[in-house]
């Protein structure tokens, strides 16, 4: 319990990713700081529910293994990032195309995978009905980071698409496989993606945000990209990573992501979502999180709180979601959000997507991706059993379980009736939209004493969060007069 005259430097509001990024910097430069989380749990939006040995993320963000956050932060070093197949499968025109190099991996990299999209893109036939475990995955080799011997034993036979093991024969009765290459388009429009790809692979992120800002659907028109490749792979690749299925997002925005990418592998935090947040609580010294303390209101010297009156201190820095913080800081802009809905099933059987990220470019129904995420990481789900998360951009349709099951039946070819329904989360305030012209850092500094930082200040997405975090002390740090960050000495108690 705090106590009423609890003194501290600084006193941070809020205990998801951007507050708990902060406090490590602060601490770490001898600053004596307080995290005060109104939830009974840190992360915020990123958090895990538990049931029956499943852990089912809320709202299921991807990550990529090129945030330089992620190995910036002193508290991650114990993060373990589990990486999808390298590039993704699409569904387009009815049926499911591989992107990415075959045999290529998430270490060596998701720029490989990414370029690679635009140079295999190779047909696979309408998936025939999933096998149990034992059966093989579409991605064949890609899942070597962490599965247990006597499961890599059962899928080092066939893959359905034929690209990962070459040497194997095919399953009895399958019929061979077409080369073609929809929906990039020719060879001429490969090149073109495949070079536009590795360009802003490259591209330094200064010459990005120095880009003109406009929506990326539009931008990505303007580019000269041919319809099929937008449709077929840029929009449900950027709708993935941006929660935006309309592209209204700012093009800089956009930019960032497919550099992401392009420059890295896609991934999901091993245990869950809330292992994030929980590793970067646990890392600080103890006493420093505070959770189930409401903070009624702010100032430059202290904050208010319903359970503990007030705390004085010599600076402040809400770090909540965009309406808690405009609610303790009047004026701030709430802009507006995209909502997402996850819905998790355990399957009968296991589909034949082994650790790939399953994008739907036809837009037929509810779900814009799915993954088998039990594959991806196999903490996700108890032994034997397999945990599969689709996210609708959106709310949840009328009849929800029926209408997902439908199109999953669609988008992986077998059957879905079998299927249990584990949950449905639906967050109406998931993330904060970014339309053009849209800042990607705004001002963390309000006045001398009081910050902000959150997603809703830099990129919505977790090396956004992370960053606004990390800009926010800096700036702290400075007006404190505080210098290096590992060489400070304490500062002396607020009076």
């Amino acid at each position: 319990m705090l106590e009423p005259a609890y003194q501290a430097d600084v006193v941070i509001v809020g205990a998801g990713v951007a507050g708990l990024s902060a406090a490590h910097r602060l601490t770490s430069a001898g600053v004596r700081t307080v995290v005060l989380e109104a939830a009974p749990y840190v992360g915020g939006r990123m958090s895990t529910e538990k049931v029956d040995g499943f852990r089912l993320d809320r709202i299921g963000r991807l990550l990529s293994t090129a945030y330089p956050e992620l190995r910036l932060i002193p508290g991650l070093d114990a993060l373990t990032l589990r990486p999808f197949a390298p590039g993704v499968l699409v569904h387009a025109d009815g049926r499911t195309h591989r992107a990415g190099e075959p045999g290529s991996t998430a270490s060596t990299g998701g720029a490989r995978g990414a370029l690679g999209a635009a140079r295999a893109f190779v047909t696979a036939p309408r998936r025939p009905r999933a096998t149990r475990r034992s059966g093989q995955s579409p991605d064949g080799a890609a899942r070597q980071s962490g599965p247990s011997p006597d499961r890599t034993a059962r899928r080092s036979g066939p893959s359905p698409d034929g690209a990962a093991h070459r040497a194997s024969a095919p399953p009895a009765g399958a019929q061979p496989l077409p080369r073609t290459f929809p929906p990039l388009g020719g060879a001429i429009d490969q090149a073109r993606l495949s070079a536009a790809l590795g360009r802003i692979a490259a591209a330094p992120v200064e010459r990005l945000l120095a880009r003109p800002d406009r929506p990326a659907g539009h931008a990505l028109a303007a580019r000269g990209m041919p319809a099929r490749t937008v449709e077929g792979f840029l929009r449900p690749l950027l709708a993935a990573l941006l929660c935006d299925p309309d592209l209204t997002t700012s093009s800089r925005s956009a930019d960032l992501a497919l550099r992401a990418f392009a420059a890295g592998g896609l991934c999901i935090p091993e245990g869950g979502a809330d292992t994030l947040p929980e590793l970067l609580a646990a890392a600080l010294p103890p006493g420093t999180v505070h959770t189930g303390v409401h903070v009624t209101s702010v100032s430059t010297t202290s904050v208010r709180t319903a359970e503990h009156g007030e705390l004085r201190c010599r600076a402040v820095l809400v770090a909540t979601g965009a309406r808690a913080a405009a609610e303790l800081l009047p004026g701030l802009r709430v802009p507006p959000f995209h909502p997402v809905t996850v819905v998790h099933h355990t399957p009968d059987e296991v589909p034949q997507a082994g650790a790939g990220l399953l994008l739907d470019a036809d837009r037929r129904g509810p779900v814009a991706h799915t993954a088998v995420l039990s594959e991806v990481d196999p903490s996700r789900a108890p032994a034997g059993r397999a945990l599969v998360s689709s996210t609708i951009l959106g709310p949840p349709p009328p009849d929800a379980d029926r209408v997902v099951r439908a199109h999953l039946a669609d988008l992986y070819g077998t059957s879905t009736l079998r299927w249990e329904l584990l949950a449905v989360h639906h967050t109406p305030d998931a993330v904060p939209a970014m339309p053009p012209p849209h800042d990607l850092r705004r001002p963390v500094r309000l006045l001398d004493g009081l910050y902000v930082c959150g997603d809703h200040r830099d990129t919505s997405t977790v090396q956004g969060a992370l960053h606004s975090g990390h800009r926010a002390a800096t700036a702290l740090l400075t007006d404190l007069g505080v210098g290096s960050a590992n060489t400070a000495a304490p500062l002396p108690r607020a009076a």
